[in-house]
C-alpha cells in the first residue's frame, strides 16, 4: 500500500475528508476537512500517528534508518481556506506534483 492510499485510508476511517493530497519525497501535502467537534492538533497527532505505526510494522527496518527513529517531524503547517477558496488549495496541491517532476 502505497503512502497516499494508508493517508486516505486513515482519514476515511476518522471522517475526514480529503480534498488533496500529494506524497512528496520528504514532506505530504495533506488537505483535509477535519468535523468542527475535532481538534485539529487531535486530527494531526492521529494521522501521523496511525501511518507511522502501520508504516512501522509494514516495513520493519524503516525505523532504524530514520534519524531518532521517527517517522515524522513533530512540527507541522496549518491553515485554513478562510480567505482561499478550496478550488486555489486544491490546485496548489496538485501543481506540487508537477513541479516535483521537472526538478
Amino acid at each position: 500500500m502505497a503512502a497516499r492510499d494508508l493517508l486516505q485510508e486513515i482519514c476515511a476511517k476518522h471522517g475526514y475528508e480529503v480534498k488533496g493530497l500529494e506524497v512528496m519525497p520528504d514532506h505530504v501535502h495533506l488537505f483535509i476537512s477535519v468535523p468542527p467537534a475535532r481538534a485539529v492538533a487531535t486530527a494531526v497527532k492521529l494521522i501521523k500517528g496511525a501511518s507511522a505505526r502501520v508504516l512501522f510494522v509494514r516495513l520493519p527496518g524503516l525505523k532504524k534508518r530514520l534519524w531518532g527513529g521517527h517517522l515524522w517531524n513533530p512540527p507541522y503547517y496549518v491553515g485554513t481556506a478562510g480567505h482561499v477558496s478550496s478550488e486555489t488549495i486544491q490546485r496548489y496541491i496538485e501543481r506540487q506534483e508537477k513541479v516535483a517532476e521537472e526538478q
